[in-house]
């Protein structure tokens, strides 16, 4: 909605720093946000002709009335932002949510003999009594975390409850073996087990040389009072701690606390990474995914730094975060709430080289890897991965269950060199890797693409199921309408074919996955910003295909062309030529053979003289 629909009456709104609240027709706060100057933010949405981001333009269009708080500084506009978003959790906001298919640490600080559990959400109610979170992690390695944690404290494994079952069954054998304190028996107070509790948030929070330092004091103890089986067992948990330590990439030469912040977007949605340093070793890490892409990209990092750090257990000196995203005084404001958070000084840093930048670049490829994984299985842990294919379906009017074996094509090439193609297969929704193939041209000797696909695909249907080539149910051009009617012209007339669906998946003007073409002309995009789940779960698996049938490709294009450079090679080595080069390969068979051949089985091969093999000795000699 714009200013001719909506009087928005900006003359009487002051030029202060504040907080404003947009509210639909039904009165309903569908977004919160914050201002240095409230009259310029707020012309920004209704004064200004041309708002270009999809989903400013949308949120717009719903707003009926706003409302707005004067503060006396932009610090104070930020706190009150961040209260009232988690109060109203408004539609148009990014709010921070972890992936439920990655679950938590739980330890029950809140109850007298704590617990150390896996939780797949944070419990408000217990956190506020105590209770202290840590993830959410992948579960592989909560699994190693918790077998870890396991094998270093003596914790309760069993489900009594305490104090209520104190003193009711004898201690089972995990006691008997070092393995538990065994509150159960009532020898041991709750604030002794406490102090075991304590030890393992120190784990969890990287300071190992607490843990050690208690762990030594009780072998000493032990082996003083000549209780040898009992030194023993603290002996193999220091032994274990400093194998943890040892096996841990130590990160920065200065011991220091720090976390790095990665983002990567992708398919309509974000992924931050937050990696935690301690004493210079990553010993921890958290994932998150909200809605939201490149545009949204100052606002979704502004969000996870207001929210996570808000209940943290334990805030560092530094937060390293990526650059040219959130200016300086949105930067100073965010380090000013978070260091009254933590009660201490907290700085957001955006490093330009050296051991933060490298951690900074490590948390983003983390960030990434997690993306792909998230496309990869078609989004959360409970995804349906095959809800786009019947979505596909009801789009191209086929009857449900027809697409099950889905095929992509992708050309490779540098220049004339190394053209090559590669075909991904996604089987019910997930991608069948013992089914890719690749493809090097063997009629096409210079660089065109249509030709390619042709010979590719002719190629391609040639084999049938015995060879391992099952007929495809659906085949997704890498492009819009122009890659899409070229298939098409080679498919539809290779026999056989005129069941097999086709469609085309267009990019945006950033390389990322934006749509999808069908045969008939109708294109549906997928770049904006109210995509229902349907949507939403489509654009991940176009994301999905598009991303592996590039990579495929071009892995094998690289390979093709690193065999390429390493055959011309010899051509380095002084009085060998393209006559006395293939001469060697068809000789030995493999470069490695040459390189590792003495100089007496190079002289002996037919063309090859004295000369040239100490040569290629010598060559090879420098090069190891």
């Amino acid at each position: 909605m714009t200013d001719k629909t909506f009087d928005a009456r900006l003359d009487t709104v002051p030029q202060d720093p504040g907080v404003y609240l947009m509210k639909d027709s039904s009165g309903c706060i569908i977004y919160v946000g914050k201002a240095k100057k409230l009259r310029n933010r707020l012309k920004s949405y209704f004064a200004s002709k041309v708002i270009p981001y999809p989903k400013v333009r949308a949120m717009v269009s719903h707003v009926a009335d706003f409302e707005y708080t004067v503060v006396g500084s932009e610090a104070e506009a930020l706190l009150l932002e961040a209260n009232l978003i988690k109060r109203y959790q408004p539609k148009y906001n990014i709010l921070l949510r972890d992936d439920k298919g990655y679950p938590y640490i739980c330890v029950t600080l809140n109850e007298e003999y704590p617990r150390v559990i896996k939780s797949f959400r944070v419990d408000e109610k217990m956190r506020r009594a105590g209770a202290l979170y840590y993830g959410p992690y992948m579960n592989s390695d909560l699994y190693e975390v918790m077998k870890t944690i396991d094998y270093m404290f003596p914790l309760k494994r069993c489900k009594k409850v305490f104090p209520r079952d104190i003193g009711k069954e004898r201690p089972c054998l995990n006691y008997h073996i070092g393995k538990c304190m065994a509150p159960c028996s009532g020898e041991i107070s709750a604030s002794d087990y406490r102090k075991m509790i304590s030890q393992i948030v120190l784990f969890f929070e990287g300071n190992y040389d607490g843990i050690e330092r208690t762990m030594r004091i009780e072998m000493e103890k032990a082996s003083e009072a000549l209780e040898f089986e009992k030194a023993s067992v603290f002996r193999d948990r220091l032994a274990s701690l400093a194998n943890i330590r040892k096996n841990q990439h130590v990160f920065m030469e200065i011991r220091r606390d720090v976390d790095a912040v990665g983002i990567w977007q992708d398919a309509g949605e974000t992924c931050v990474r937050k990696l935690e340093v301690r004493d210079g070793r990553v010993v921890g890490s958290s994932t998150y995914f909200v809605t939201g892409g490149e545009d949204d990209q100052a606002e979704i990092l502004k969000g996870f730094l207001m929210q996570y750090y808000e209940n943290a257990p334990k805030i560092p000196p530094t937060v390293v975060i990526p650059s040219g995203v959130l200016d300086e005084e949105e930067r100073a404001s965010i380090s000013e709430y978070i260091s009254g958070v933590g009660g201490h000084k907290v700085a957001l840093h955006v490093p330009q080289r050296g051991e933060l930048n490298d951690l900074l670049k490590l948390a983003v490829n983390n960030a990434r890897e997690m993306m792909v994984r998230r496309i990869l299985r078609g989004g959360g842990a409970g995804a349906d991965p095959q809800a786009p294919l019947r979505y596909l379906e009801k789009l191209m009017n086929a009857p449900e269950g027809t697409i099950s074996r889905v095929e992509s094509f992708d050309i490779s090439n540098l220049g004339n060199d190394d053209i090559c193609s590669g075909m991904v297969v996604f089987r019910d929704g997930r991608p069948d890797k013992q089914a890719y193939r690749l493809f090097k041209m063997k009629r096409v000797v210079s660089q065109d693409d249509f030709e390619s696909m042709r010979e590719t695909l002719s190629r391609r249907f040639a084999h049938n199921e015995k060879d391992g080539f099952a007929m495809p149910d659906l085949i997704l051009a890498d492009g819009g309408k122009g890659q899409l009617s070229a298939i098409a012209g080679i498919v539809r007339n290779i026999p056989g074919t005129e069941n097999i669906l086709l469609a085309g998946m267009v990019k945006n003007d950033r390389h990322k996955t934006a749509g999808i073409v069908f045969e008939d002309g109708r294109e549906l995009s997928l770049e904006r910003k109210d995509l229902t789940d349907e949507e939403m779960a489509l654009l991940r698996f176009l994301t999905a295909v598009q991303n592996e049938v590039h990579r495929f490709a071009i892995t094998y294009q690289r390979k093709l062309s690193g065999k390429r450079n390493l055959r011309y090679r010899l051509e380095n080595i002084p009085g060998i030529g393209p006559a006395k080069r293939r001469i060697l390969l068809a000789h030995f068979g493999t470069i490695r053979n040459i390189e590792q051949a003495p100089e007496e089985e190079l002289a002996g091969v037919k063309g090859i003289t004295a000369g040239d093999a100490a040569a290629i000795r010598a060559y090879f000699d420098r090069e190891g």
